[in-house]
């Protein structure tokens, strides 16, 4: 059922896939020197299944749908070519591991008791009793996504090749880029499915999330919005995705790396089953490409003025 992974550019791939040969756990690309200080990210695009992985899943057509983010790569593709932002692409599956999960931010309760850490490990996190821990366990609507429980080992080839190389490869580029440019944004793209609307209002096409001003100056965040509203698309801030553990790791605004969540409605660029690519696919790379290049210029004017020593917070 799985899409065949993008191809590797000169960057190339990186990590593995458990049961996967061959096939990179993520791409990364982008031009030597980069052409602008913005990276997008997207960690939840990946369509590359083991048959083992398909096997053990329940309704598996269904689930995968569910918990991919899905064509945001082709989205992502699209606004990198148009802006020359590096590219992060997943091509592990979601289903196999979260990147926008910690590592330690595992439902036990799917693994066996010989293969439980001793005391029971961490208390689980809001994440992980939603059923969306590292390694995803229900869906509402769905119930369990699994036919039987998880190994350690398995969690533990599923981290070493896939989550850990990804955020080191994320780690590592978005240092490249601040010390080229004094300052780097990090856009981690998403999609979500239409929200509730409310009576009077207009449907929020794009949810834009900075973990409530911890992960990016605020010029960025008002740049973003500006564009948003010259683009006659409805913005939401921070409600109700403000942002995961991808920009809890990795945005340091202080050390001159920003970053930016950002959510966008999938029935912009899908097809009205949410399946495929739709008509809205070309406009929304295009509005998206905008943005891009306009927070591309904050970024840069922000790392000029600071010669990449960092900044206070809009807060401060």
């Amino acid at each position: 059922m799985a899409d065949s992974p993008v191809e590797n550019d000169s960057q190339g791939g990186r990590g593995w896939i458990p049961g996967a040969p061959g096939i990179p756990a993520f791409v990364l690309r982008g031009s030597e020197p980069s052409a602008i200080p913005v990276l997008i990210a997207v960690p939840h695009g990946g369509r590359a299944y083991p048959s083992a992985l398909l096997r053990d899943m329940r309704h598996s057509e269904s689930v995968a749908l569910r918990l991919e983010d899905r064509y945001v790569d082709r989205l992502a593709q699209g606004i990198a070519r148009e802006t020359g932002a590096s590219l992060l692409m997943a091509n592990a599956p979601r289903a196999m591991i979260d990147l926008n999960r910690a590592p330690d931010d595992v439902d036990w309760d799917m693994f066996a008791q010989a293969d439980r850490p001793k005391g029971g490990g961490t208390s689980p996190s809001r994440r992980v009793r939603s059923g969306l821990g590292l390694i995803p366990r229900r869906l509402t609507g769905v119930g369990e996504l699994w036919r039987r429980r998880m190994e350690s080992a398995e969690l533990a080839r599923r981290i070493e090749g896939i989550h850990a190389p990804y955020h080191a490869t994320l780690e590592g580029a978005l240092t490249n880029l601040r010390d080229r440019w004094g300052a780097a944004l990090l856009i981690d793209l998403h999609s979500m499915p239409p929200l509730p609307v409310r009576a009077g209002a207009a449907p929020t096409e794009v949810v834009i999330g900075d973990r409530f001003g911890a992960s990016c100056h605020g010029r960025l965040i008002a740049a973003a919005f500006s564009q948003m509203a010259a683009l006659r698309r409805e913005a939401a801030h921070n409600r109700p995705y403000a942002g995961g553990y991808v920009l809890e790791r990795h945005a340091d605004p202080r050390g001159g790396i920003h970053a930016l969540q950002i959510e966008i409605d999938r029935s912009c660029y899908l097809d009205s089953g949410l399946v495929e690519p739709g008509v809205g696919m070309a406009a929304v790379i295009e509005d998206l490409s905008a943005l891009v290049r306009r927070l591309a210029d904050v970024v840069s004017e922000l790392g000029q003025e600071q010669g990449g020593k960092g900044w206070p917070l809009a807060a401060e």
